[in-house]
């Protein structure tokens, strides 16, 4: 059996790591031309769900990799207004899992670190600069001219995937109306000098009375020339050269916050405006907050600012299943809150790999094993989009009494520990 997996970002790499550990032929084509084409952006949180994936199909040399460069987030999370008084601390407390347990632990993980964790031992596997334009039968085609063949092709080619909007013309999404902003604090001694304890302790939601803020740490587990040291002759048998894997992971430790406002709350032309402009208007609509937030943003460097709308796949039932199936973004693309879209993909790549795993085994049918593959991931998938869309619509909700209410709710929850405990459970 051979794959073919259209797109090389987290969740196609996964699958293919995970394809390569069974034994399974498979080709990754990414339209990007080099490894180091997106070797930019925020740490992505990967969550125990996300965790049991990359845990279940990384060999485990390179999962201990990324456990150790990885960053610690902290524990819990807190609901707090926008003066910083507490609503609600979930999980604050609490005592910090083992981060070698999957199912248990969370990592803040570098992008340039985990894109070079996930294409490490692949080689020839992935085939760069293909860029997919369409589908026939089984060829696929690609823009230079080229073609290939396989028999199970997976679209992984993220939320404007032309192979699943090739397959389902059907499928749509819809545009919320919200915006964000995205922002670094890089922690030096003068910075830890006068941000509170909350914002260097975890993850935090700030719940105004207008707009939303949220914000997390990132500290590193332990610096790459140590990680080098420790497991470079693990990795030196895997066939990956340690000091090239590690090379530009040293990344900064740095507070991120994410901004997201109503999008009739903002300028027309918002998501376009210069960084400086960008951060001029939050630094107006933060004037009255807790002044360590308001200069959480103020003190942000411009040049790492990222501006977004949001949209959200709209849900799509399938019926049997052929050779072709998708996967994350492709599928079910979901606003960017709480690492929601990166972790449902990762998961998306560990059970379809459980699924082709069974058939290349003799265990089931192609039919049977995709059919079933697909039903769950729309199932799970589709449920994460209405989460991310829920909670993108409160935090936008211009409706004061709702706002008001669910500050009331949260210190209710805060006040009650067993409703609290109930509440947030997951």
């Amino acid at each position: 059996m051979r794959v073919g997996i259209i797109g090389g970002g987290v969740g196609g790499l996964c699958l293919a790591q995970g394809l390569t550990k069974a034994g399974i032929d498979v080709t990754v084509y990414e339209r990007d031309h080099t490894p180091e084409s997106r070797l930019q952006g925020f740490r992505l949180n990967i969550e125990p769900v996300g965790s049991t994936a990359l845990h279940a199909c990384l060999p485990d040399t390179l999962w201990q990799v990324l456990v150790a460069t990885a960053g610690d987030s902290g524990r819990g999370i807190g609901f707090l207004d926008e003066q910083m008084r507490p609503l609600i601390m979930v999980g604050r407390g609490d005592e910090a899992p083992d981060p070698l347990d999957p199912a248990t632990g969370e990592h803040a993980v570098s992008r340039v670190t985990l894109r070079r964790l996930l294409l490490a031992g692949l080689g020839d596997v992935v085939h760069f600069g293909k860029e997919f334009t369409r589908l026939d039968g089984n060829e696929v085609h690609f823009a230079d001219g080229s073609t290939a063949t396989a028999d199970v092709i997976v679209a992984a080619d993220g939320a404007n995937s032309r192979l699943w909007a090739q397959l389902h013309p059907e499928a749509t999404r819809t545009e919320l109306p919200a915006v964000a902003v995205g922002g670094k604090l890089f922690l030096t001694d003068e910075t830890s000098a006068w941000l509170p304890a909350e914002l260097l302790q975890g993850k935090n939601v700030f719940w105004p009375i207008r707009d939303f803020l949220f914000t997390a740490v990132f500290r590193r587990r332990e610096d790459p020339s140590a990680v080098v040291d420790r497991l470079g002759p693990d990795l030196r048998a895997l066939g990956v050269d340690p000091a090239r894997l590690l090379a530009d992971s040293a990344d900064r430790d740095y507070v991120m916050w994410a901004y997201i406002a109503h999008r009739d709350a903002m300028p027309a032309d918002f998501n376009s405006l210069d960084p400086e402009v960008a951060k001029a208007e939050l630094s107006d609509r933060t004037a009255t907050w807790h002044p360590a937030l308001h200069r959480l943003i103020a003190a942000s460097e411009p040049d790492n600012l990222f501006q977004t709308a949001f949209t959200a796949a709209r849900p799509l039932s399938l019926g049997r299943a052929g050779n072709v199936t998708g996967l994350g973004d492709a599928v079910h693309h979901m606003p960017p809150v709480g690492g929601l879209g990166g972790n449902t993909a990762l998961r998306d790549a560990q059970h379809l790999c459980a699924a082709l795993t069974a058939v290349h085994k003799g265990e089931r049918s192609l039919g049977d094993a995709l059919t079933d593959y697909e039903q769950g991931m729309l199932k799970h998938g589709f449920a994460t989009v209405r989460e991310a869309v829920r909670n993108t619509e409160g935090a936008i909700t211009r409706n004061t009494l709702k706002r008001r209410a669910a500050r009331t709710f949260f210190r209710v929850c805060g006040a009650v520990p067993p409703l609290g405990r109930a509440v947030f459970a997951d």
